[in-house]
């Protein structure tokens, strides 16, 4: 499903239903909004006025490895929730501190974001023929980077449109999803039984991989919101 988009102005509605007295549940439960959707709106609007109500879209925002840094840091030093750390650093979803995190306490070095427009990039680039080895390489790859679309694109050199095609028929129907489904299935779409038991093999084992680490970061993050 689709993450319905908001005007400004239908924010602003709904932000003075709640200061004059409707609760933000109620408020979510008669417009079908995801729950705590309102109170983050409201958040942003007090720190920083109706500016922060304005539709963006996450992926093409820009942030340096300077203030990736500085927003971790002052998570782990007991900033506040990754909530209030996202309404405090103008963040429009809280999703993307948690991924920051993530990635820092995974020891992965936190870069620039899309330094020559990566998203962009990832969304240009055409899509190819691929022969399915090649495709459940792909779809391996984004796996074990957490789903990160563009960043296997780039990586490949395949379509945006196509990994996201590809990850998402994988997670229906496994390794028979990646098959080229257009007319009779070609020599390089088939895979002898053991071939399709180690292709699956090694899918499993990077979807373990990224579970392994969300558990360890999960718990880290449990024992810093303790202290």
């Amino acid at each position: 499903m689709s993450k319905k988009k908001y005007s400004k102005e239908f924010k602003l509605k709904v932000l003075k239903e709640h200061e004059d007295g409707a609760s933000f549940y109620s408020i979510e439960k008669k417009y079908d909004i995801v729950l705590g959707t309102v109170k983050r709106w409201n958040a942003a609007f007090k720190a920083h006025g109706e500016e922060a109500l304005e539709y963006h879209n996450s992926n093409l925002c820009r942030y340096s490895a300077e203030f990736k840094q500085s927003v971790v840091s002052d998570y782990l030093s007991g900033g506040g929730s990754f909530e209030t750390i996202a309404v405090k650093y103008g963040i429009h979803a809280e999703s993307t501190v948690l991924k920051w995190v993530k990635l820092y306490n995974s020891h992965e070095e936190l870069t620039d974001s899309r330094k020559i427009g990566g998203y962009l990039m990832a969304k240009d680039i055409k899509s190819r023929k691929t022969a399915l080895e090649e495709r459940i390489r792909i779809v391996e790859y984004c796996v074990s980077h957490s789903n990160d679309y563009s960043a296997t694109a780039k990586e490949f050199n395949c379509s945006y449109g196509q990994v996201y095609s590809w990850a998402n028929k994988y997670n229906q129907n496994g390794i028979d999803g990646l098959k080229d489904g257009r007319g009779r299935n070609k020599t390089s779409d088939e895979l002898s039984e053991l071939e399709k038991l180690r292709a699956e093999n090694r899918l499993l084992k990077a979807e373990k991989r990224r579970q392994k680490m969300e558990i360890e970061l999960l718990k880290k993050l449990e024992e810093i919101e303790r202290r």
